[in-house]
């Protein structure tokens, strides 16, 4: 196989240039699966080896069993220069070349004769000698090319090889040819196809494809419909059988003997991932226990894949077990074989199933050997699937249980369970090919038209597939609630993978029609539409989802049912500016939510109750309760729920002042998000990111996180207001008050309903920080005003200490008034939390103080400020303060190089803590170390500075 393009090879185009060019010889074994671009590196080779003469031929399958027939070929150009050889290698020479074989006692004379007429031919000019697809033909022929190659560093001759594996020419030196990396795949495929290149997601699903395989790529490529490519309309599961890959993988297939033929195919099916049959970069490794069970009643054993290892295509491990080490091969074993095949393999597999509890895995086989509707098994998959942990599992378990339906109505609606099934496992692109066969029916609601089949960051690949048996492929009878439900499923991937704008008219199309039909999906469907308007920023909007879900609130409402409908009138209520009524419902939601139990206990109601302990500042309780969200939607697998449950985690985390588990938090959900296909929330993480970096003053992560959000965030979004909060406080950190003013202003338009105004809320102390030294104070005040009346609803000694910190700073400089505002602060701060806004207020103080002349109160404020900022690692706040502390009189000075050099990393951070005046146990509670393991550290520290106090270790630290 010739690929035209080298695209991943520049290595191996290096090494194979470097052999050319130096004058002595040298040989080199490129070996890997097929389509890898073995023939393409021979061929770049040809036409690189500048003035070499080239003798070449390919192993054939149809000439194996023939001796030397592979090496006969390879030689017939220079056999006129056999006459210079010594008569003996002649004579065993022409005798095996002409079929008279050569026998084991001249091997070596063989072998020798072999160099020998090559450094003949050499001495009309260097020779470059290729042979490709060595172990596919003749055995002595690879033998004597191996002899040769390990001889060459004294002949100008060149000897490149090609195999699949690196068994074919053992002790030469050898190259594997890796996959290639996505941003190679990529420009392999839209160089392969000229025209308007396909849209990013299916750019990527189609690398995942390939996994890597260059002439995957290609087949794929020149294969593919214009609906497939422009991403209308589902991709394939497997390279094209009929491609050049497809027929390389039947030409190897078929050397193998039938009954290794048939226990591959066997181990291959049985190592497919059910919930996800597409190449993943991981090996696939076989349930021993099955596939033993299996090659029994097949008549065979685990010894007829032996062939098959030889060739590279599966790898035994334990006893009875294997893996195939090459995803992909696996993939073209299964969708190389003819259907029959595939019938009886599925049919052994689910015979060997029988009795040992793997249900669902036992039916899916049953399912793949039927043709046509088996409503009993349709309805055993649906059971299973019911119980299983896996929603991917389940995914496929459903949808194919609608296949199987002879119930229009019941295909449908387990058509679009499985969907929703998929979507919770994270995949949203497999979600909507599924319903994709629905779309049509529900069209006739009134909702945004569906992004394309194929979405960008998912895992499972949309399956094309041909619509049920006995039903339209235009879409079989729908009742209200199936047509409401995969509404509402449309919704929730609008609101996650999209723009929240698009996600609220289809939410609100989805409540309409489940109404009536399915109440409690109804009520979801209301809550994620709320979750859409405070996404986008459309508070006034917020007002018609709390009215529709007043209208479907009912006496005797089972408990998560009443924590939303309290959670939604609480919310609303708060946008409105009605503290004193919405804190109540919130709270109430709140208990709601730790009163869970059984089946009541969802990711979504937990999720809701921590949104409303945010809310209303009950930072411990949301925290708890969105880690318990956390780790119910892990342990149950519904991973499209998890990335907003780690974001109100990390809003917890941030409100409690463990800033550093909060960045961990937005990592992990930044992480799921991205896997998920969730780029919305994924930019919520990474505008908290920003917003978490800029806090700590570090310039460059959060420049790198708003880089990262790039324009993908409108205007309006909560990603777009988180990016420009932290644009702001990096701008107040560098003394650009005036634009972080500016900036933080206009986070939210206070009366019009429109604007993050809850994210605005949360900026308002820096807002109120940057305006007191800009000197506009309106805007600031009218946004402590909200403030004031939010915190003063709540319970918070936080978010009180801050209001009175804000009125301190707006208070006149140097009055009294400020005074009691900052001492009241620091009465109300946490004396074990938030830590870090208490060192901000009391450097905020100090520098008060140190302004109106009074540095000796100034520097008691700024010392506790500087040993909190060193204790968290807050290094640019702990100079700021650090200057504040000279500029008060205070003899603070630069480290001591020297003494910075004599210790160790972990020593230095000990000697700066203690040098900030924190004590032997605060230091090992910070740094996770017993206090005996820090005294012992301070007594080395000591010695290697020869000093003797902690008042002469903060002198040489400065």
């Amino acid at each position: 196989m010739q690929i035209e393009v080298l695209r991943g090879r520049q290595g191996e185009c290096r090494e194979i240039r470097s052999l050319l060019a130096a004058p002595a010889g040298g040989a080199l074994l490129l070996h890997g699966e097929p389509g890898a671009g073995r023939t393409a590196l021979l061929a770049y080779a040809h036409r690189h080896r500048a003035g070499r003469r080239l003798l070449a031929a390919a192993g054939l399958a149809d000439e194996a069993m023939l001796p030397y027939a592979g090496l006969q070929r390879l030689l017939d150009p220079v056999l006129d220069r056999a006459h210079a050889l010594p008569e003996r290698q002649r004579q065993v020479l022409r005798d095996a070349l002409t079929g008279e074989g050569c026998p084991d006692r001249d091997q070596l004379i063989l072998s020798h004769a072999v160099l020998g007429l090559l450094a003949e031919a050499a001495h009309d000019g260097p020779l470059l000698c290729t042979m490709d697809d060595l172990d596919a033909g003749d055995t002595p022929t690879a033998r004597v090319l191996t002899f040769v190659a390990r001889r060459l560093p004294q002949l100008p001759v060149v000897l490149l090889l090609t195999a699949g594996n690196d068994t074919a020419a053992q002790a030469i030196p050898g190259r594997r040819l890796l996959p290639l990396d996505p941003s190679d795949s990529l420009a392999l495929l839209t160089a392969r196809r000229p025209g308007p290149p396909p849209p990013e997601p299916v750019l990527a699903a189609l690398t995942t494809l390939a996994a890597g395989n260059p002439q995957a790529l290609v087949d794929l490529a020149d294969t593919l419909t214009p609906g497939q490519w422009s991403g209308t309309e589902p991709l394939p599961a497997a390279p094209p059988t009929d491609g050049t890959l497809g027929r390389t993988y039947r030409a190897l297939l078929a050397r193998l003997p039938r009954d290794t033929q048939g226990a591959l195919l066997l181990a291959a099916i049985a190592a497919a991932d059910l919930a996800n049959p597409t190449p993943t970069g991981r090996a696939a490794a076989v349930d021993p226990l099955t596939l033993g069970r299996a090659l029994r009643a097949a008549g065979s054993g685990v010894e007829a894949l032996v062939p098959a290892e030889a060739a590279g295509l599966i790898r035994i491990t334990t006893p009875g077990g294997a893996e195939f080490p090459r995803p992909l091969a696996r993939s073209m074993i299964e969708a190389t074989a003819s259907v029959a095949a595939r019938r009886d393999a599925h049919l052994l597999l689910a015979a060997a199933l029988d009795g040992t509890g793997s249900r669902l895995r036992r039916a899916l086989h049953q399912a793949a050997a039927t043709d046509g509707d088996d409503p009993a098994l349709a309805a055993e998959l649906e059971d299973a699937a019911q119980v299983h942990q896996d929603r991917s599992v389940a995914a496929t378990a459903l949808a194919r249980a609608a296949e199987l339906s002879d119930d229009a109505a019941l295909a449908t609606a387990r058509q679009v369970t499985a969907a929703r099934y998929a979507w919770q496992a994270g995949q949203p692109e497999r979600a909507q090919a599924l319903l994709h066969r629905v779309a049509d029916v529900t069209g006739a609601l009134p909702h945004q038209a569906l992004p394309s089949p194929t979405s960008r960051g998912a895992t499972g690949l949309p399956m094309a597939s041909p619509a049920p048996a006995g039903h339209s492929a235009a879409g079989p009878p729908v009742t209200a609630a199936t047509a409401g439900l995969a509404e509402l499923l449309r919704g929730e991937m609008h609101l996650r993978c999209g723009r929240a704008s698009t996600a609220l008219p289809t939410l609100l199309a989805a409540a309409t029609t489940l109404a009536d039909v399915d109440r409690e999906s109804a009520l979801v469907a209301l809550v994620r539409a709320g979750e859409a308007v405070c996404f986008s920023g459309d508070h006034y909007r917020y007002a018609e989802v709390a009215r529709r879900v007043q209208a479907l609130r009912r006496d005797g409402d089972p408990p998560w049912a009443d924590l939303l409908t309290t959670l939604v009138a609480g919310v609303a209520a708060t946008l409105r500016g009605e503290h004193a009524h919405g804190g109540p419902l919130l709270r109430r939601a709140v208990a709601l939510g730790g009163r869970l139990r059984g089946a009541a206990v969802t990711p979504t109601a937990l999720t809701g109750a921590a949104a409303a302990g945010l809310l209303v500042a009950v930072d411990a309780a949301a925290y708890r309760l969105a880690e318990d969200a956390v780790d119910l939607a892990a342990d149950r697998g519904e991973v499209s729920l998890l990335p907003r449950a780690l974001e109100l985690r990390a809003m917890s985390e941030y409100w409690l002042g463990r800033h550093d588990a909060a960045a961990k938090s937005c990592q992990e959900g930044l992480r799921v998000a991205r896997a998920a296909g969730q780029h919305a929330t994924a930019g919520v993480h990474l505008g908290l990111l920003a917003v978490l970096s800029a806090v700590r003053a570090d310039h460059d992560a959060c420049l790198g996180h708003v880089a990262e959000l790039g324009d993908t965030a409108a205007p309006g979004s909560r990603p777009y207001a988180l990016a420009q909060w932290a644009l702001g406080v990096l701008d107040l950190v560098d003394g650009r008050y005036a634009d972080a003013a500016d900036r933080l202003a206009t986070l939210a338009r206070p009366g019009t309903g429109r604007g993050q105004v809850l994210v605005q809320v949360m900026a308002t102390p820096h807002l109120v920080e940057a305006a007191a030294h800009d000197g506009r104070t309106a805007r600031a005040r009218a946004a402590l005003a909200v403030f004031d009346r939010w915190a003063g609803s709540t319970a918070s000694p936080l978010r009180r200490a801050l209001s009175a910190r804000c009125h301190a700073l707006l208070a006149p400089r140097g009055s009294a008034e400020a005074e009691e505002h900052f001492d009241r602060a620091l009465c109300l701060h946490p004396a074990d939390a938030a830590t870090f806004e208490r060192a901000r207020t009391e450097l905020l103080y100090g520098r008060e103080l140190r302004r109106n002349r009074r540095p000796r109160d100034a520097r008691d404020h700024l010392h506790r400020a500087r040993q909190t900022f060193v204790l968290l690692g807050a290094d640019v706040w702990a100079r700021q303060t650090t200057v504040e502390l000279r500029a008060a009189g205070e003899s603070v000075g630069t480290p001591d190089r020297q003494a910075v050099r004599l210790l160790t990393g972990q020593q230095l951070r000990i000697a700066q803590l203690v040098a900030a005046g924190a004590t032997n146990r605060e230091v090992a509670t910070q740094m996770f170390l017993s206090t005996r393991t820090i005294d012992h550290h301070l007594r080395n520290i000591y010695h290697r500075l020869g000093i003797r106090s902690r008042t002469e270790l903060a002198r040489a630290l400065g």
